[in-house]
């Protein structure tokens, strides 16, 4: 059972939804809520010439579903337009309903994992909310101070020791708790979520070289390596730090079963040039499984019926792999050893 959130109203949200579980292959893996607003969505399918293949119900009427796919409607919002293709205030009191409608499902068990769709951070901030995005949201909700970014696209596996900053800001923030936090949540959610119980994770420098031994930078001799070393006696088995722009060059990244990035653009741009339409965001270090789109609202193309679903099917089919399998994992003995992914063990 999989909550699915339409993200802002003016963006592509409701487009890739609708496209992604208007194919058979992706509504087969689960049972589907879609928290959000029913207009929306028939009018992206209308765009697309799909017919609609959920049935709509009030918002607080739904609780679960035995097959298929229900839109949970807000329909307080039906005076909402959509055609501003813009931050709005209330494109970001809606989405930040739906968010939190499915978090509220997902902390009473009604939901297997929540799979969002994209927001703005700017209609957020419209809206009142002073934090940066669902990552850190979803922290808020569970106590969780400082949840860690990840995205994955098949193998590749790359998690951020810091998010939503400024590059000037990076080096100020950057501390060994945040890149060894990085590292452990990395190495649970391949053991639980993945099942791979002793994975193999590299550690990207930040700094051109990796420093080069203090040459050109000293973060990787004051924080890197000592948050490695926590980690490996912690019981982590990582390497690094690597040059970052190397260390994602296939023959190299391929050894490992997940890197840990420094900062955001330091992962995405690699991410997305390898894996632009398959690339998943995925939130570690809460208690509930959420994935995501890799990419934002669009509000350039919005309501043109160009946008791809990729990344939203395969956000879709991840949160129900994952659910899956941590299901299969609770009923289950844990596994003595990691699996093998091209070669490593």
């Amino acid at each position: 059972m999989i909550g699915v959130t339409m993200g802002d109203p003016c963006g592509i949200g409701a487009e890739v939804i609708v496209k992604a579980l208007a194919d058979p292959a992706v509504r087969a893996l689960g049972r589907f809520i879609i928290y959000g607003l029913d207009e929306i969505l028939s009018y992206a399918a209308d765009r697309a010439e799909i017919n609609p293949f959920w049935f709509r119900l009030p918002h607080e009427q739904v609780s679960t579903i035995e097959s298929g796919v229900v839109v949970a409607d807000f329909d307080e919002y039906t005076l909402f337009d959509p055609t501003l293709r813009r931050p709005t205030a209330e494109g970001g009191h809606a989405s930040l309903r739906f968010v939190d409608e499915a978090i509220e499902a997902a902390r009473a068990g009604r939901v297997d994992a929540i799979v969002t769709g994209p927001i703005h951070k700017t209609s957020w901030q419209l809206a009142g909310y002073r934090r940066p995005g669902h990552t850190e949201k979803i922290g808020d909700a569970f106590g969780v101070e400082h949840p860690t970014m990840m995205f994955a696209a098949g193998d590749l596996r790359v998690a951020l020791a810091t998010v939503h900053i400024g590059i000037a800001e990076v080096p100020g923030v950057l501390n060994i708790g945040c890149v060894f936090r990085a590292i452990e949540h990395l190495a649970q959610a391949l053991k639980h979520w993945w099942g791979i119980a002793d994975a193999r994770i590299a550690v990207a420098g930040l700094n051109p070289h990796a420093g080069e031994g203090g040459r050109f930078g000293d973060e990787e001799l004051r924080v890197i390596e000592p948050a490695m070393t926590m980690a490996k006696a912690a019981g982590c088995r990582v390497e690094g730090p690597f040059p970052p722009d190397t260390l994602f060059v296939e023959e190299r990244r391929r050894r490992f079963h997940g890197i840990v990035a420094m900062y955001h653009d330091q992962a995405l741009i690699p991410v997305k040039l390898l894996a632009f339409h398959s690339a998943v965001n995925v939130t570690l270090g809460v208690p509930i499984l959420r994935t995501s789109v890799d990419h934002g609202t669009a509000f350039d193309i919005a309501g043109k019926n160009v946008a791809h679903p990729g990344s939203l099917s395969a956000a879709l089919a991840l949160a129900c792999e994952l659910a899956d399998r941590v299901k299969s994992a609770s009923r289950t003995p844990a596994r003595a050893s990691g699996s093998a992914v091209n070669g490593v063990k």
